[in-house]
């Protein structure tokens, strides 16, 4: 007996009309897909699209000027110089705010002042379009699994002898607000 009237409310919800979205659902419906697209684009999985395509000989990744791609290179020139070490893990040719990390603060000459006297910088670069040598793409997917990143950019940052201090990621306010959120990191 309980079971039938369960299924005859189940049936009767079923059969009412559903109300119409109104203007402020609507809204926050679009918003929250437009955040999921954004979410999804600076993930760090491909997709099956993107794994499949071609990629030209021609085009091998290479890092910035002024930035290493060894681990190890970077770690000896921290230690030996007494500078914080930056890992800047990013998708350098496809994550927008990558993009707009590196126009609004990386290649900003306040940032690389600040760079050349108290960072040494390493990119950890996962490219969709630009092919990268093997070792460089072994040693960037063991780090990004090491330090757990989930999305890009996402910027680690350790002192000289190599204990992590924190992590950043894109911000607003250009190379001020970022060296400033450095030092906060640099002074615990």
């Amino acid at each position: 007996m309980r079971r039938a009237s369960f299924v005859q409310k189940r049936r009767r919800l079923a059969e009412k009309p559903k109300l119409p979205e109104v203007g402020p659902v609507r809204y926050l419906k679009s918003c929250f897909f437009a955040a999921a697209i954004l979410a999804v684009s600076c993930s760090q999985k491909t997709t099956a699209e993107t794994s499949t395509e071609t990629k030209p000989e021609s085009a091998v990744a290479a890092a910035k000027s002024g930035w290493l791609t060894s681990l190890d290179q970077a770690q000896k020139e921290a230690q030996a110089k007494n500078k914080l070490l930056l890992m800047d893990f990013t998708g350098s040719d496809w994550c927008g705010w990558c993009i707009m990390l590196d126009k609004e603060v990386f290649s900003k000459p306040e940032f690389k002042d600040y760079a050349s006297k108290n960072l040494v910088l390493l990119e950890l670069d996962f490219p969709r379009r630009k092919q990268m040598p093997a070792e460089v793409t072994a040693q960037n997917q063991r780090l990004l699994m090491k330090y757990g990143i989930q999305g890009f950019p996402t910027v680690v940052v350790f002192n000289s002898s190599g204990k992590p201090l924190g992590a950043l990621g894109y911000q607003a306010g250009g190379p001020q607000a970022f060296i400033a959120q450095l030092e906060k990191l640099r002074k615990g």
